[in-house]
């Protein structure tokens, strides 16, 4: 399954609203999203919080898996992992996820986020339970 940019709407939560994730692309095998950083972004310091970066890696993440599953239950964030590169203050910030491991119970999923000038500033690992539909 895959989903056009309108049909990853229904993908973000109104947590990723209040954030401002955009799903530019999302499949079972990849995805891709993008964040306009916004002064609510940044921490006292005047740089983007990490928390934003988690956020986004595991919206991005769960997404992916969740469509990794094929209408078969949802993928549930149970862990992740993120490490922070480059300090950001402004700009597109984009993020690119990929399946690491697709199990029949968890997934591991890798996003790597980057600036405007495609810059690594963040990389992130998130595992995730797959929630089967019950049938």
């Amino acid at each position: 399954m895959e989903l056009t940019t309108d049909e990853s709407a229904g993908y973000r939560s109104p947590f990723d609203e209040l954030v401002g994730t955009r799903i530019v692309e999302a499949s079972g095998a990849r995805a891709v999203a993008t964040l306009e950083v916004r002064a609510e972004h940044h921490q006292p310091t005047g740089v983007v919080h990490g928390g934003v970066y988690a956020t986004v890696i595991e919206a991005l993440a769960s997404a992916g898996a969740t469509l990794a599953l094929d209408g078969d239950g949802v993928a549930m964030g149970i862990s992740n992992s993120t490490d922070f590169l480059r300090a950001v203050t402004g700009g597109t910030l984009h993020f690119v996820a990929t399946p690491i491991q697709v199990g029949r119970t968890l997934q591991l999923w890798q996003v790597e986020v980057s600036d405007e000038a495609g810059r690594p500033v963040a990389h992130g690992k998130v595992k995730l339970y797959n929630r089967r539909a019950r049938g």
